[in-house]
């Protein structure tokens, strides 16, 4: 096993036999949320969009190694998907102490755009099921998953919005 195994599979979490995605979205979910806190939304992104840049490469050399099209121990397009979601649902950076306060909506969002997101990347509806498909290599393994973040952070900010403007939440 070498570092690139390591990369693509998130730290090996990949290798959960039950349910591997979301094991790699979990173990994607507390890095990101230290990325957020501490570094704020845009490095989160910026940091999302060189993750998905370096493992489209990574991906295309294995598949090409391994003759595996999009092998579900592959997680890298989860952990991009989740922390694309992150960076565009809190909109502002939170200090780390204001994690647990329900009050800026920060740990809502978290949970919101998790649960988003999995049900995108799970039930692929319209592009996203597209790019599935059609779409091959690394960018294939790669475009759903990003496309389903972006839904899920837009998702999620809008759920915020809703239960702002109604008084459910202030």
């Amino acid at each position: 096993m070498d570092i690139r195994w390591f990369f693509i599979t998130v730290g090996y979490s990949g290798l959960f036999p039950k349910a591997p995605g979301t094991a790699g979205t979990l173990a994607a979910l507390p890095l990101g949320m230290a990325v957020l806190i501490y570094l704020g939304p845009q490095t989160l992104f910026l940091a999302t969009l060189l993750i998905t840049l370096i493992a489209i490469k990574s991906i295309d050399r294995y598949e090409a190694h391994s003759g595996i099209h999009d092998d579900k121990r592959i997680v890298i397009d989860e952990l991009a998907g989740m922390w694309l979601a992150l960076s565009i649902a809190p909109g502002a950076m939170f200090a780390f102490g204001d994690l647990a306060s329900w009050e800026n909506g920060l740990a809502l969002q978290i949970v919101l755009s998790f649960l988003f997101f999995r049900l995108y990347d799970i039930k692929k509806p319209s592009i996203i099921g597209r790019i599935d498909r059609e779409a091959k290599g690394g960018l294939g393994v790669m475009g759903d998953d990003i496309i389903a973040g972006f839904a899920a952070g837009i998702s999620s900010a809008l759920v915020w919005q809703i239960l702002l403007q109604s008084g459910l939440v202030s």
